[in-house]
């Protein structure tokens, strides 16, 4: 049989097919071929009354923290204030998520706490402009493009603590709440702490409840591979040198771009103090 595997919990593997779960091994053959993560499609067989993993298909995409395989979109979540909204953090996770061939989802949560005037409305107007779709959301708004948009795809989420994703997680489907008072009754904590990678059905979609994006690690990024990979410097045209990293090289038209607004200079910016992070073994922490 085929199916996805949906939690992993020690080494006990989770799988849902056609509307049914089923509780796993991983054969021996399958962990030396590679250890299966959340988000894997993989085949599986009845054995002496145990279910067990035989083989792995081939991942469209992986991340490595969290550990999540053919992811379709990653839903950035932000608020617009308390904390502040940071597009330091947004452009550092979309050159991430992006550099994986994973579609970048923005959601601003507060956005009922700001001015009109706010420089949110700004980076909202940024972010489009360069083709990133991003949605705005506040206390009781309607979360119907929100659900239109997981609909049929796998999500996972990235953004830092306090931003409200878990009042936005419950807000899209109850048994989040319910979810997280389980674990706070079972941790005797005050507070939802998610310990392993699970995707649950949500929306008509299967959303990813992480440990989180807790550090940004571009150790395992290629920077050549990065500027091939971002959406903003996708242009008609291409500049004098095939392996242009669009920082000093002459006749460049992404930094031609920027001069001539085509290109956005904030995403430029922030895209120039990541190169030296690349391969480097250091972890830059929200």
């Amino acid at each position: 049989m085929q199916g996805k595997i949906i939690k992993i919990v020690s080494n006990q593997y989770t799988i849902y097919r056609q509307g049914k779960s089923y509780n796993a091994l991983a054969m021996g053959k399958v962990r030396l071929q590679d250890r299966p993560v959340v988000g894997d499609e993989v085949e599986f067989e009845l054995i002496e009354r145990k279910y067990c993993i035989q083989k792995i298909l081939e991942r469209r995409n992986q991340l490595y923290r969290p550990s999540i395989s053919n992811v379709d979109q990653a839903m950035i979540v932000m608020s617009a204030t308390e904390p502040d909204f940071s597009n330091i953090l947004v452009d550092r996770l979309i050159f991430l998520i992006s550099y994986n061939d994973i579609e970048p989802l923005i959601v601003i949560t507060k956005m009922d706490l700001i001015e009109e005037s706010s420089e949110v409305y700004k980076y909202v107007t940024d972010y489009r402009k360069s083709g990133y779709k991003v949605i705005l959301t506040g206390f009781g708004d309607d979360l119907t493009e929100l659900k239109e948009t997981l609909r049929d795809k796998v999500t996972v989420l990235a953004g830092q603590s306090g931003v409200g994703k878990s009042s936005l997680l419950n807000r899209l489907d109850s048994r989040f709440s319910l979810h997280t008072q389980e674990i706070s009754r079972a941790l005797g904590r005050g507070k939802h702490t998610t310990r392993h990678t699970e995707l649950y059905q949500v929306a008509g979609g299967w959303l990813a409840d992480t440990p989180g994006f807790s550090s940004l690690d571009f150790s395992r990024i290629d920077s050549k591979v990065l500027i091939k990979k971002i959406k903003d410097f996708k242009l008609n045209g291409s500049c004098r040198f095939n392996d242009c990293q669009h920082i000093n090289e002459p006749d460049c038209v992404v930094k031609k771009g920027v001069e001539d607004g085509i290109v956005s200079s904030l995403r430029y910016k922030n895209y120039l103090d990541v190169v030296p992070l690349c391969n480097q073994r250091k972890e830059w922490e929200l």
